[in-house]
């Protein structure tokens, strides 16, 4: 099912608008719902794809359907978690979750293997468990783990907050998290232990942000593992829901959302933006644009280079740089989730804890042993799967890296990059094939279909200019940039997405928050969380009256 209605298709659309948003992902979506929701803003959503939704949509092939970003989501079993309750405002609630079970991630290392475990003291009790003499440490770990998260909402409260309040209180925002968002992973870990073996363990899943612990920053792997620490879930009917009930709640403001529509400029005048112009050259007009585009793709492509060069915001995110790309494996299986055994429990399979010197012989020689392999079950984590697609299964196998040995190809279409690529791709195909193999041995013989995206696909379709999968990368000095932020020196013109606040489902739909916060001048993460609170309240039925003696 497409989402969101062709431009082919829709010749009455508006020429104005109260918001025109470039880029459906859920940073846009969650945005265009919010000042929909909140401020009954009539927001126009323009997507180039054939589908809405970006990494939240799925593909199809006969029998077969896999999600191309949603793996999993922290935080959603529970109705008074707040990646819940924020999911539930922008879907007025129809988005139904299924939770993962006791075990959302298991970390392989070589032979041995590693369960995360929903529950925060649950996941303490089982690292102790692993890792006996290491108990002191793994302590210290988990109490830096929270602290630091719980630093988070101020730093990305003053991106949102008008230029004089952040420059009379930005800087008492932003200081508590900057300290640890200017070490690495890598680093703060070493202070806690030198057991190596425990720190591979405890950054296994780096693969959720893209970056070794060397590299990464120690704020958005403190995100990102507390936001599992109540478990996981996923979205029943598939990853496409998320879209499919966002819609409604944009629509029913006046809004739409409308695909094969491919921005080519942001139309500036006297200073200000003031609507976009399409590839067909019909320009729709707005006092408000918001860019779910990124950063780079913003300011090189879409804002007129004469003014983009004058703000300088496209340098400045070329210094940050761009986050790594991946290969998927989209493996399509004949045979039920339950007659082949599959769980609903991501692997993360490496050879050894040496995240660092496997990843840096990968990028060397992609003939090297590959530096990770993510094996994600869907049909096993969606209840509704077995009703749709009776008989069948999917998997996904994702590696990544490796961005650099596509570019000989980078200017070759779609389906027509030479016999060489597709040698390429069946070479890569067959050594994630042997790593699903080994561990999960039932699905030899079953596979069916087992089609591989690179770095050249997610350009393709994302129009992410090198193919990555997380916008800017998460350094150290991401965090320190005090520019990137919604508002932008043109005024009109907001930036929302990952590229705001961090990468993930969750960091891509605070980036539409934060940027809704700008463009309204409010508190919008406060306005919605009171606004769910009271929706719970009235849905949680009344404790009955005592009988009077």
């Amino acid at each position: 099912m497409r989402i969101g209605t062709s431009y082919k298709q829709h010749p009455g659309l508006a020429d104005e608008w109260d918001a025109v948003v470039i880029g459906s992902g859920i940073g846009g979506l969650s945005a265009a719902a919010t000042l929909a929701k909140l401020a009954n803003k009539r927001v126009l959503v323009l997507e180039r794809h054939y589908t809405a939704g970006g990494f939240t949509h799925t593909f199809r092939r006969p029998g077969y359907e896999w999600d191309v970003g949603i793996h999993y989501i922290g935080g959603v079993s529970h109705p008074r978690g707040m990646t819940r309750r924020l999911f539930d405002f922008l879907t007025d609630g129809e988005l139904e979750w299924a939770d993962m079970g006791d075990v959302y991630d298991r970390i392989i290392l070589g032979e041995s293997s590693y369960d995360f475990v929903k529950g925060f003291e649950n996941f303490r009790a089982q690292m102790h468990e692993y890792f006996p003499s290491d108990k002191d440490a793994i302590d210290q770990y988990l109490e830096k783990v929270i602290a630091t998260a719980k630093k988070a909402q101020a730093f990305f409260a003053e991106k949102a907050v008008p230029p004089f309040v952040s420059a009379l209180f930005g800087g008492m925002m932003r200081r508590p998290i900057l300290k640890e968002a200017a070490r690495t992973t890598r680093e703060v870990l070493e202070e806690i232990t030198q057991n190596q073996e425990l720190i591979g363990v405890l950054t296994g899943q780096f693969g959720d942000y893209g970056l070794v612990p060397a590299k990464s920053s120690f704020f958005i792997h403190a995100m990102l593992v507390s936001h599992y620490f109540r478990g996981a879930g996923y979205p029943v009917g598939g990853a496409s829901r998320i879209a499919q009930t966002i819609l409604p709640l944009i629509e029913s403001a006046g809004g739409e959302v409308v695909t094969n529509a491919e921005v080519t400029e942001i139309l500036i005048e006297d200073g200000r933006a003031a609507g976009v112009k399409l590839l067909d050259g019909r320009e729709l007009r707005a006092p408000v644009v918001i860019s779910n585009a990124g950063v780079l793709n913003t300011f090189e492509r879409l804002v007129p280079a004469e003014t983009a060069r004058a703000i300088g915001y496209a340098a400045k995110a070329r210094e940050v740089g761009h986050s790594i790309g991946h290969l998927s494996l989209y493996v399509g299986l004949k045979g039920t989730t339950k007659e082949l055994e599959l769980e609903k429990t991501n692997l993360w399979v490496y050879q050894d804890h040496r995240h660092e010197e496997n990843f840096e012989r990968f990028e060397a020689d992609i003939n090297a042993p590959l530096p990770v392999v993510y094996l994600s079950f869907p049909s096993a984590k969606d209840p509704d799967f077995d009703r749709r697609y009776p008989g069948h299964s999917t998997i996904e196998a994702i590696t990544l890296g490796t961005g650099d040995v596509f570019r000989r190809w980078e200017n070759t279409s779609w389906k027509k990059r030479g016999a060489e690529y597709e040698e390429l791709k069946a070479s890569l195909s067959e050594r994630l094939l042997d790593t699903l193999y080994k561990h999960a041995p039932s699905t030899r013989g079953k596979v069916e279909i087992a089609e591989l995206s690179t770095p050249l696909t997610t350009r393709n379709f994302a129009a992410h200019p090198h193919g990555e999968i997380y916008g800017l990368q998460h350094t150290p000095e991401r965090w320190k940039q005090r520019w990137l932020r919604p508002r932008t020196p043109l005024k009109g013109l907001y930036l929302t997405g990952a590229d705001v606040v961090s990468a993930g489902l969750m960091g891509a739909t605070m980036g539409g928050m934060v940027c809704s916060s700008a463009v309204l001048n409010a508190n919008v993460l406060g306005q919605v969380l009171k606004h769910q609170a009271q929706t719970l309240r009235e849905k949680t039925p009344a404790p009955p009256t005592p009988a009077r003696a």
